[in-house]
Order: C-alpha cells, then structure tokens, then sequence
C-alpha cells in the first residue's frame, strides 16, 4: 500500500512539474489587442499607450488591431468571437451597451469576460472657433433661428456620441441633422474642415484642435468643469441639466484559461499604475476610473440598463 501511494504521489508530482512549464511559458507569441475604432481616436491612442507599458510587464509584443466599422460593431464581433486561448484581448467601449437596443447585433455585454475598466470621459459640444456662438444657449438660439442648419457630427449611428449629441439636442429643444463618421477623430477632421457644424465627442478627442485654436468648447456634460479647460461652463451651469459619459475598458472572449486572464490582468494593472501611463491621460486629458473585472461586471450591468431606458426616450431603440 505504501508503495502504491508512493507511485501514485510520484506520478501526481511528476504530472505537476510537467504542467508547470506550460503555465510559466504563457504568453509564447505575441499577443493581439483589438479595437473597435480607427487609429489616431482617442480609444486607439489609449489602448497604445497602455498596451506599451503593459508590454514590459507581460513579456511579449502587443499588438493593436484596428477592426472598424458598424459604429464598433465589427471590432466588439471580433473580440467577442476571438479564439479563447488569451493571446485575443479587446478594447471594449460604450457602444457595446448601445448596440443591442438597436437590434444591430446578436450579442450583449454578458458574451464578453470583462477585465478591467480604464477610463470614462464626458461629451463636450464643440463648434468652429469662428462660430457666431460662445455658450451652449448660444447655439440653441443659433440653431432656432436657423433650423435645418445645424449639423453634428458624431462616431456612427447609434454610437455614444450619436446618442450624446441627440440627448443635448433633446434637452436643448433643437433640432439638428446628424452625420455618421467612422469614429471621433474623422467627425472632428470634418468640424476642422467646415463640413459639418458641431460634434459632442470627449474633451481628449478635441484638446488638440482647441489648443491650436482651431475648435472651441461650448460646453462639457459632466458635474464638473474639465481641468484642462477650466473656463469653459458644464451644461448645468448655462441652464441645461444632463450629464453623459462614455467609457473604455478591456475584455476578453469568454472561456480564456484563468491563468491566462490573470497574466493579462496584472499587465495591464501594473501598466496603468505606471507614471508613464498616467502622464499620458493627463496630457491627453483623460478621465482615469479604473474598475477591477467584478466591479467592471457589476458596471456593465447597470449601464447596459440606463443606456437603453435613454434611447428609448430618444427613440433610437428597436421596437
């Protein structure tokens, strides 16, 4: 019997250090990040900036793939799709809450195995810096006196900034004509360029054009003033009561090996804790709010539900 036991132990022990080397050589390849939104946005310059410092904690190459289209559709289908063996990892973003009310895809954020959440940004109305208004009532007065003049740009149909600019239109009592870009930063090239009036995208995806003096803000919808632009009044503050948000976070395919997520998990921590990533957000004047993959879970749950009782309002939602 003692030699019985002593083989099976042998054999428990010996089938426990071949399995170690396997565990200790995750990740053997490169790893792949996806996101749902075209490069040079403020989604794309995040997840590179975060991707590189998780880089020098997870021992492998990231990276970044750009898969756009559908308003993030095809990006959040890909990430959800991915082979689960954790060298797929995915930037998911508000979109993932906004699509399924639309009926646009047959998956929701409970297909997903979230990680972590990064960030969440306010919507900021901005216009040309030339524009004959300075202040949220400004331009609500502009675009009564004009109607069908107004046009803002925004990420896709059905995205956070299609639903930020309808929801300011809403509260506003104006009426715009909305245009669908392939992400933020081709909505703001537009503005640039004087082919469309306005966009509501986050205050990081203007800073740039605003500081150049190009663009200017007329208005945050947030709580509280931005700290990179100080000057410019919330919605509340000229009158006008709404608050809206998006938000950015990572995800992975259900079914990735627990030692696996925990890897990732633990880069990306560790990367954005770091003082390099933190420096970057400041500079790119961007709202950090880390969530752990529980609290980010708990998260998505309730936001999926408010996202869809407001588009309900707007009557952007499936019936």
């Amino acid at each position: 019997m003692k030699r019985r036991n002593l083989i099976i132990s042998s054999l428990t022990l010996v089938g426990t250090l071949a399995a170690l080397p396997a565990l200790a050589a995750y990740p053997e390849k490169p790893v792949t990040v996806i996101c749902p939104w075209s490069a040079g946005g403020g989604t794309d310059t995040l997840l590179r900036a975060l991707s590189k410092e998780a880089e020098k904690h997870l021992g492998q190459t990231i990276n970044v793939v750009n898969q756009t289209g559908g308003a993030g559709a095809i990006g959040h289908n890909a990430i959800r799709a991915a082979r689960p063996d954790g060298y797929t990892v995915g930037m998911i973003t508000f979109e993932l809450n906004s699509l399924p009310p639309q009926g646009l895809v047959p998956f929701t954020w409970k297909d997903f195995d979230p990680l972590m959440r990064i960030n969440s940004d306010p919507a900021a109305l901005t216009v040309k810096a030339d524009a004959p208004y300075s202040s949220v009532r400004g331009f609500m007065d502009y675009a009564k006196a004009n109607p069908g003049e107004i046009t803002i740009g925004n990420s896709g149909p059905g995205s956070v900034w299609h639903i930020a600019a309808g929801l300011a239109a809403d509260k506003t009592g104006v009426t715009v004509k909305h245009v669908p870009f392939d992400g933020a930063n081709p909505a703001v090239t537009a503005l640039v360029g004087g082919h469309i009036k306005a966009v509501a995208v986050s205050v990081a995806e203007v800073k740039g054009q605003v500081q150049a003096g190009n663009l200017k803000i007329l208005g945050v919808m947030s709580s509280e003033r931005d700290k990179i632009f100080p000057d410019v009044q919330t919605f509340k503050e000229q009158g006008v009561d709404v608050q809206f948000y998006t938000w950015r976070g990572l995800a992975l395919p259900k079914g990735v090996p627990a030692e696996a997520k925990t890897r990732i998990a633990d880069a990306y921590k560790k990367a954005f804790d770091s003082a390099e990533f933190k420096d970057f957000a400041a500079k790119a004047s961007l709202n950090l709010s880390y969530q752990d993959s529980a609290a980010f879970t708990q998260f998505l749950g309730q936001n999926a539900s408010d996202v869809e009782s407001v588009m309900k309002g707007l009557g952007l939602a499936k019936k």
